[in-house]
């Protein structure tokens, strides 16, 4: 299964009762395998879920940590790319050469990397202390 089979078909389970856009996203592991998910929107606003973030969950419930691929689908003008809080997110399991594909269910498709998404990433090795 592609990533955009995937993402097209999780797209449909979204959860977007108060804001009716529903998105869905793939991501393929260094494994090979992909996982989906999906937006799922609480009433409380801030407590909802994004697409990406399902996917990543699913990866890592499934003792993967490494990301090779993405892609995110919604039914929108032009390609929605990843939040911010989405992109530190792929770019914890994603190199910054890992290609995210940003395409509309029109197929309006866009194509960056974790580094062009997130120019200056935080990563761990700001975590590191100067010895």
């Amino acid at each position: 299964m592609s990533l955009l089979t995937a993402a097209t078909k999780v797209r449909e389970n979204a959860h977007a009762p108060y804001s009716k856009f529903k998105v869905g996203a793939a991501i393929r592991a260094a494994s090979g395998k992909i996982y989906v998910g999906c937006n799922v929107e609480n009433v409380a606003y801030p407590e909802g879920t994004c697409a990406e973030a399902g996917a990543i969950a699913a990866m890592v419930a499934a003792g993967e940590t490494e990301l090779i691929e993405a892609l995110v689908i919604a039914d929108s003008p032009m390609p929605v790319s990843p939040c911010g809080g989405c992109r530190q997110k792929l770019a914890e399991f994603g190199a910054p050469d890992v290609k995210v594909t940003m395409t509309t269910v029109a197929g309006n498709t866009s194509e960056m990397t974790l580094a062009e998404l997130l120019p200056g990433a935080f990563t761990q090795e700001h975590m590191e202390g100067e010895s």
